[in-house]
């Protein structure tokens, strides 16, 4: 379930060491681990270039592949209030590295709501694979965004006036048992491609101060992109260990509220939210029960319409690549990638894997 949690930090807080600069700290850990390539030190070192403050300077964005760009951009902006704010159409060498697909020409739209953006990107070519028919809640290619709303009941009669595909079976009330989300209503739906959304509502003591404030504004702004993992811990190490992201609170999910919104017979969550600078936060998902959630496909893509990725920004690509290759992350693009013109909001760029195959796109503006 996506919960919104406490201002206050919870669990364990990033480590606060100082240095100099990220360039001489990075030589410095590139030293240690040619001097300690057989043992678990190259991990421990790397740590001394994380900075006092967060790698991550934002959240920009959230992207995903659609299948017709034309029906996306309908669906966003005539059901969920976005708004477009650039549509571009690109195709090069550098795209094609940026992706790492041969031969792409790509359609990509931002769309922002409140002060949030999604990306929507369309392969012209080559074309994708849909997403499997079978997909569920648990699946550890999921992933969402939870759009907070003033007002759930008039959010969900929307909704259907447009007959938008369930995921929930109806919008869900977290039990008062759960201190840390208790009063939180949300619904889980889907776009016409199949992607999952999520619409929360969050009462007058949890959330965002910024979500309670008056509107008339019925969908106000992306609260957080929640992912499904297999293990939280890795997790951790991936989003706050090596990107800097804090740890803002963890929850335990359960019972029959839970099972009917996640739509996952006997689901119970250990959910953790992370959270940068700015922009919206991140959350785990992760599965205790049941354990049959599927992997990532080994043949997943990123013009397969199963495709999210999160913007993360950097002040240092170059550097955050390479303590991300330290640690064996998987790389979608071969290396950091100029862009030219800045055509899609930044100079260079990266596509990296966390543990679960979930997306990054890391950028320097």
């Amino acid at each position: 379930m996506a919960a919104k949690f406490s201002n206050k930090i919870t669990g364990a807080i990033l480590s606060t060491v100082v240095f100099a600069t990220i360039a001489l700290a990075q030589n410095q850990v590139l030293s240690n681990v040619n001097r300690h390539k057989d043992s678990d030190d190259a991990q421990i070192v790397q740590s001394q270039i994380l900075a006092s403050h967060s790698v991550v300077t934002a959240v920009e964005s959230i992207g995903m592949t659609v299948s017709d760009m034309d029906r996306a951009v309908e669906f966003y902006s005539q059901v969920l209030s976005f708004k477009k704010v650039s549509d571009v159409e690109v195709l090069g060498t550098e795209y094609e590295q940026l992706q790492g697909l041969f031969g792409v020409r790509l359609r990509v739209v931002r769309m922002q709501l409140g002060n949030e953006t999604i990306e929507l990107t369309e392969y012209l070519t080559p074309k994708g694979k849909p997403i499997p028919i079978d997909s569920r809640s648990n699946d550890r290619w999921f992933q969402h965004i939870a759009i907070a709303v003033s007002d759930m009941d008039k959010a969900y009669q929307h909704l259907r006036s447009f007959k938008v595909q369930h995921a929930s079976t109806a919008p869900q009330r977290i039990p008062n048992s759960n201190k840390a989300a208790a009063g939180i209503r949300a619904f889980y739906f889907k776009d016409p491609d199949g992607h999952n959304l999520e619409i929360i509502y969050f009462p007058a003591d949890k959330g965002d101060p910024k979500w309670q404030k008056p509107t008339n504004q019925l969908f106000l702004g992306i609260d957080h992109t929640a992912i499904v993992v297999a293990n939280t811990a890795a997790s951790l190490k991936f989003y706050r260990d090596l990107l800097g992201l804090k740890l803002a609170g963890e929850s335990m999910n359960y019972g029959t509220e839970q099972e009917h919104l996640n739509n996952v017979q006997g689901a119970r969550l250990h959910i953790s939210g992370l959270r940068s600078p700015t922009g919206p936060g991140i959350e785990f998902l992760e599965y205790l029960t049941p354990k049959d959630g599927r992997p990532l496909p080994a043949d997943a893509r990123p013009n397969d319409v199963l495709h999210w990725h999160t913007t993360l920004v950097v002040k240092d690509a170059e550097a955050i690549a390479q303590r991300l290759r330290i640690n064996k992350s998987a790389f979608v693009s071969p290396s950091v990638v100029a862009i030219p013109g800045q055509t899609l909001g930044f100079k260079k760029g990266f596509l990296v894997r966390d543990p679960d195959g979930h997306a990054m796109r890391i950028v320097e503006k």
